[in-house]
């Protein structure tokens, strides 16, 4: 091979190698690219799913002005003997302590024995599609800031879907606000922009670190009811008065 076959030869090898050069570098560029974009939609998914799921918990924690227990609960009546209630505006264990005992408490309460708070807390959004235990634990309080927990509490145990249905809508639950006087637009507007779901979460997280799994859970002077009833509720007042 002649000196100018020889030096053409290695001309054309290193122009080869520089070209190739050229493509690995092509070729790492635009695969750092890539992965940079993946990384970055990565985020903004998690961004959005995390603003998604911050929106969807009702934003900022909100207290209704008149709950008592550490805003965790509604009060009703001033007597000496406290009875505190744990209940799932889904759950039908509880709408029967309502049915079965409710004027029991009601007698209690005109009689000033008793103050009874009520908690509503949500442990069966599970039971239906529309996380309904925190919606309507959410309205509770927003009738409560509308100054009708209680008459509201009642609706909407007269009014309590089955579990495994989607429960009531915003509007149904708007509805039967009007029907005991909460025709204010806050009421409505609280219910709809989800103002009080964080403090329901709030409330359920406090009742399961104070040992409450199911419910009802009914205590009287802080002592757990293993079985609710009229005479129950009655007897355990009268033990704790005396």
């Amino acid at each position: 091979m002649s000196k100018g076959t020889r030096e053409r030869a290695q001309a054309k090898r290193v122009v080869q190698e520089q070209l190739a050069r050229e493509r690995r570098r092509t070729v790492t560029l635009w695969t750092t690219i890539g992965v940079v974009a993946v990384l970055v939609i990565a985020g903004l998914i998690g961004w959005g799913v995390a603003a998604g799921q911050q929106n969807d918990a009702g934003g900022k924690l909100t207290v209704p002005p008149s709950a008592v227990d550490d805003g965790t609960a509604f009060a009703r009546g001033s007597g000496p003997v406290t009875i505190d209630i744990y209940e799932d505006f889904m759950c039908p264990a509880c709408g029967q302590f309502e049915s079965s005992s409710g004027a029991t408490l009601t007698q209690l309460v005109d009689a000033n024995k008793v103050t009874v708070r009520y908690h509503p807390i949500a442990i069966l959004d599970r039971y239906s599609s529309t996380r309904y235990s925190t919606r309507s634990a959410g309205a509770a309080a927003a009738a409560a800031a509308g100054g009708k927990f209680y008459e509201y509490h009642e609706v909407l145990f007269a009014n309590r879907p089955e579990e495994g249905s989607a429960g009531l809508d915003n509007a149904r639950l708007i509805e039967l606000g009007r029907s005991v006087g909460l025709t204010d637009r806050a009421f409505a507007d609280a219910i709809n922009a989800k103002t009080y779901t964080a403090w329901a979460t709030k409330v359920t997280d406090t009742a399961s670190s104070r040992g409450v799994t199911a419910t009802p859970t009914v205590l009287v002077a802080g002592k757990k009811l293993d079985a609710p009833s009229p005479g129950a509720l009655t007897a355990a007042v009268e033990a704790a008065g005396a």
